[in-house]
């Protein structure tokens, strides 16, 4: 039996199961492979270098499934800012009535231009007094990212199995439990602690659909769950990548007194990071990973991946679960 939660009948998916957005990775093949599995696929509107770019992927997705699917849009500090209000109107012209949304507290002039029009906000925080404050201001699903989280964690290092309870005990939208998930046994574990479904990113990585080189995907196989490493901590924008020779570069350029971002700038640019997708390149950049490497063990299909998750949750409710509670 599917599990339902206010999850699924705000979304209007099959499985409580979202696939976080990501920077050139969130494209058409991997957003309608995630919707057509049952749960929420998500385009990436910063990996398309326009608004028209990205009026055409969401075309191109609708093309690929007739199942719900989202749209990120995340708000970067940056010196020169993308045309954020372009690639709201993208979307809404695209018929896309489920947002992912992150970034600066600038993000919620984007919320202001999406509610009006009856789309469903989903914020990602990864603090509780932030979740709190995007629920205040209107929008209907917070992402709470635990420390584990591939990406930017945050400054609290505050994990999973605290931050989500947490959460859920303030927050009374519903919560998608994020950093750390890849199977059955976390699905089960983030409904009993408050959530009502998992955000995957890393894992969604890692299957036959994302247009990323085998040899990246072959390195999410090969770390194991202490094969992510933290940079940018010394400037308060702390990023959880996957660990190898040039993010183990990074983490020591920026252990050196005084160091600044233009230290590293040529090893963690935008450009590198696509490229390095794109080649299997791993001495090209950085690849976002988060410590959920140790549970990833196959590439598999996003179909076989929702499948799997959907089987194992049941087994461990209706056998493991069930087998501890005695009688009578």
């Amino acid at each position: 039996m599917p599990f339902q939660t206010r999850i699924t009948d705000m979304l209007g998916i099959e499985h409580p199961i979202v696939q976080g957005g990501m920077q050139n990775v969130g494209v058409a093949e991997l957003a309608s492979a995630v919707s057509n599995a049952g749960g929420l696929g998500i385009l990436t509107a910063l990996t398309q270098p326009t608004p028209q770019a990205l009026r055409e992927e969401i075309a191109r997705c609708r093309s690929m499934t007739d199942k719900p699917f989202g749209v990120n849009l995340t708000v970067f500090p940056t010196i020169n800012p993308p045309d954020y209000k372009a690639y709201v109107q993208a979307i809404l012209d695209g018929g896309v009535r489920i947002v992912e949304t992150a970034g600066t507290q600038a993000v919620r002039e984007i919320w202001e231009m999406l509610k009006p029009h009856g789309v469903r906000i989903l914020h990602k925080c990864t603090a509780v007094r932030h979740a709190l404050s995007a629920e205040k201001a209107g929008c209907d699903i917070i992402s709470i990212d635990g420390f584990e989280c591939a990406g930017h964690p945050g400054e609290d290092d505050i994990p999973g199995l605290i931050l989500i309870p947490c959460a859920a005990d303030q927050v009374k939208i519903p919560l998608l439990a994020s950093g750390g998930f890849a199977d059955g046994r976390g699905l089960v574990a983030a409904l009993a602690l408050g959530a009502e479904g998992i955000n995957m990113g890393t894992r969604f990585c890692a299957t036959q659909e994302a247009k990323i080189h085998p040899r990246v995907k072959q390195a999410y196989l090969e770390n194991d769950e202490r094969g992510s490493l933290l940079i940018f901590r010394s400037l308060k924008n702390t990023a959880r990548v996957g660990r190898s020779p040039v993010s183990e570069e990074v983490a020591r350029r920026l252990s050196e007194p005084g160091a600044k971002f233009e230290d590293v700038r040529e090893l963690v640019s935008g450009k590198a990071g696509k490229e390095l997708l794109e080649t299997g390149d791993l001495s090209q950049g950085v690849f976002w990973a988060g410590m959920v490497q140790g549970l990833i063990h196959d590439i598999p299909t996003c179909a076989e991946l929702v499948s799997r998750i959907i089987r194992e949750a049941e087994e461990v409710m209706d056998r493991r679960l069930a087998g501890f509670r005695r009688a009578g």
